[in-house]
């Protein structure tokens, strides 16, 4: 169906950071699926550990006991702030069970007839029905009217816009379940969250007995030099929603939260494919990996080399671009609006300089290579930024 626009370019193998195109041109990856290929690309130890276990069992349903889901959602717990785990197979699985949970809290703790949560405006949940209302983007609700229910918005880091929305909802009686929220917003424009903001937003769901729901699909799992984003901020939230790097390629999401949250019952909630021996096994090697050969370091060095640098392009190409934000490797390059091009052009012209970068918002240009990227290949990404800027220029 005609639901992409891709490249005009078929990638064919990849090794690292690197992919090869069918017509054996090499291109430096720093798009990685989107924040997904954690160790990139045909990594030995994935490789390995997942043809030993396609060697012994693939799938199973959850109606059985699984070791490797068990085990990985061990480490999660032991590795975060939270005590229980629900496996699914994407980041909007992730938060339409997090929804789900969130409203359940509203009937069962706060006695809503309609609970409501509240998320921010510019923030990104993902493509099913619920998940897209919960999406503070119009642009992505457009034709697929009406929304589900149930959902209002905010500023993002503006706390005073938070609290009036809250006081509105909460004058005469408990409408407000949850807040959903993002540490960092990727798709809408690689904007990290404010220290101040999240601190006066986790006093008010205190306050009010809202459950505080961080979606972390995109800045989970190492991608910002922790673990998890919200260790960026300094606050516990109550449940945490991951996909993306936790399977390094492979489908796998999960919903991880506190025992206080923990309300769900059986037959509340289910996946056919979540958290099957396959998949958990790819993410339990993942994280593993990542420890095992200290990633996390490497993705704070590597971080601040690359904002270094794209700090240093901002300087040189002052007309057309406005800063550099992110996390980690969560880099953004953000244009100016009155630069002569956009994003998607950016990422157009940056092909024919062998190298792969995504467009988060029409003046944002978005960087998230693999979490083992080494020294080396983040100056070549500096270079052939700044090779495809002096071509749009």
């Amino acid at each position: 169906m005609d639901t992409y626009q891709p490249f005009p370019l078929t990638l064919v193998r990849g090794k690292g950071c690197w992919v090869w195109s069918s017509n054996g041109k090499r291109y430096l990856d720093a798009v990685a699926g989107i924040a997904t290929c954690s160790l990139g690309h045909s990594d030995d130890g994935i490789r390995r550990s997942l043809t030993r276990q396609l060697n012994k069992l693939q799938h199973v349903s959850n109606l059985y006991q699984i070791p490797e889901q068990e085990s990985l959602a061990r480490w999660l717990v032991d590795h975060s702030c939270t005590d229980k785990v629900f496996f699914c197979n994407s980041g909007a699985e992730a938060n339409e069970a997090a929804i789900k949970l969130a409203r359940k809290h509203g009937h069962t703790n706060r006695g809503i007839e309609e609970p409501i949560i509240l998320a921010a405006k510019g923030s990104f949940h993902g493509r099913t029905l619920a998940a897209v209302s919960a999406t503070g983007q119009p642009k992505y609700h457009k034709g697929f009217e009406p929304m589900v229910k149930g959902f209002e918005f905010f500023e993002f880091n503006n706390l005073q816009s938070l609290q009036s929305l809250i006081h509105k909802l909460e004058e005469n009686a408990p409408h407000i379940a949850a807040i959903l929220i993002e540490p960092l917003q990727g798709e809408g424009g690689v904007k990290p969250g404010e220290k101040k903001f999240f601190y006066g937003l986790k006093e008010l769901c205190k306050d009010h007995e809202l459950m505080l729901i961080f979606d972390e699909v995109q800045t989970g799992v190492g991608r910002t030099g922790n673990w998890w984003g919200y260790e960026k901020l300094n606050i516990e939230p109550d449940a945490i929603t991951l996909a993306k790097g936790l399977g390094g390629g492979h489908a796998i999401g999960a919903l991880l939260v506190k025992e206080h949250a923990n309300l769900f019952k059986p037959g509340d909630h289910a996946s056919t494919f979540g958290g099957n021996p396959f998949a958990s096994k790819a993410g339990l090697t993942v994280v593993s990996e990542i420890e095992r050969r200290g990633i996390l370091k490497n993705v704070t060095e590597r971080g601040n080399q690359l904002k270094e640098g794209l700090n240093k392009l901002v300087s040189t190409f002052p007309n057309q671009l406005k800063e550099a934000r992110g996390w980690g490797l969560l880099q953004g390059l953000v244009l100016r609006n009155e630069s002569s091009f956009n994003a998607q052009d950016f990422c157009n012209a940056a092909i024919n300089e062998k190298l792969l970068v995504v467009a988060a918002g029409p003046k944002v240009i978005r960087m998230v290579p693999p979490l083992n990227i080494k020294a080396n290949e983040v100056s070549e990404i500096i270079k052939r930024l700044q090779k495809t800027l002096n071509l749009l220029v």
